[in-house]
């Protein structure tokens, strides 16, 4: 019996779509054990503890790679991270079903190849890698392999999630983008993702705020959520660093100096005159991304 603790992540993180992402000390938990037979899930809503739960079908695709057969499986979900929430908990199920089966196969697969698989399945990068690695990651797909880098981003920042009660499927969300875009509108984003990259390096916080403007996504996802205008103006006017649609969202996420209380408590002040109950939460980044433990 062994548990893999998973980190929520945020990916795009403004114009970095499918290629920034950032893990947070907020935890999927999985305890796998393996049993006589049949398959057992437990702690998740009713509707996922069958056998198209995401973890189980992950493990399956695992074992049929690793071309083993396997026994029967009882999963106990700990989980903290909201579904559909934009904080990466599809990329949790993911990676915990390829390692609870790798490591019943005896630990077959790297960590490289891991990883690699974990995209194949999840369709990009940006979620797993920071997941499966910690800290700020910048990721690409090359041929079916994961390149990535860690952004080593420096101590004065710190992010808060703005969360409302509502779900976002990814692939609504997905469904938004447009086939094509402009070669105006992907220069505006290769500027901006540099410059995020390297302001959030070097704390040139001024730099931030209009770092993360995008025009490859967020423009078209906004309109999926309500008050999402409202909310990114208020940040633009206050003493944040900049806001982002974390992953397909509806999560909007703000980063803040990491002294500024005064924003944060303005921002819970506007929040409560909104519908959709939105709540915030403080998110600390996580450094060390996937932990398995014999239990």
């Amino acid at each position: 019996m062994f548990e893999i603790r998973i980190p929520a992540t945020s990916a795009n993180m403004g114009p970095g779509l499918d290629t920034l992402g950032v893990a947070f000390k907020l935890y999927n938990k999985f305890i796998v054990e393996e049993i006589e037979t049949g398959l057992e899930i437990l702690g998740c809503d009713e509707k996922y503890a069958n056998k198209n739960n995401l973890v189980y079908s992950s493990m399956l695709k695992t074992f049929k790679k690793l071309l083993k057969a396997p026994r029967g499986i009882r999963l106990t979900f700990k989980t903290d991270i909201p579904v559909s929430g934009g904080l990466g908990s599809s990329a949790t199920c993911i990676l915990a079903g390829i390692v609870a089966a790798n490591r019943l196969c005896g630990d077959i697969l790297t960590k490289q190849e891991v990883l690699d698989f974990a995209c194949e399945i999840e369709g990009h990068s940006d979620n797993v890698t920071p997941a499966l690695v910690g800290g700020m990651t910048v990721s690409i797909m090359e041929n079916g392999v994961a390149h990535y880098n860690k952004v080593p981003i420096s101590g004065g920042v710190k992010f808060c999630a703005l969360i409302p009660k509502l779900q976002l499927s990814t692939d609504d969300s997905r469904a938004v983008l447009p086939e094509k875009v402009r070669l105006r509108d992907a220069v505006f984003n290769v500027g901006r993702v540099s410059m995020l990259i390297i302001a959030l390096v070097n704390g040139d916080y001024e730099a931030v705020k209009f770092a993360c403007q995008d025009k490859l996504h967020q423009p078209y996802r906004m309109g999926l959520i309500k008050n999402y205008n409202q909310i990114t103006s208020f940040v633009k006017e206050s003493e944040a660093l900049g806001a982002f649609l974390s992953g397909a969202g509806p999560t909007i996420m703000v980063m803040l100096k990491k002294d500024d209380n005064d924003t944060e408590d303005k921002l819970k002040e506007f929040l409560k005159g909104l519908p959709e109950n939105w709540e915030t939460l403080n998110l600390e980044i996580d450094e060390d991304g996937l932990v398995i433990e014999n239990i």
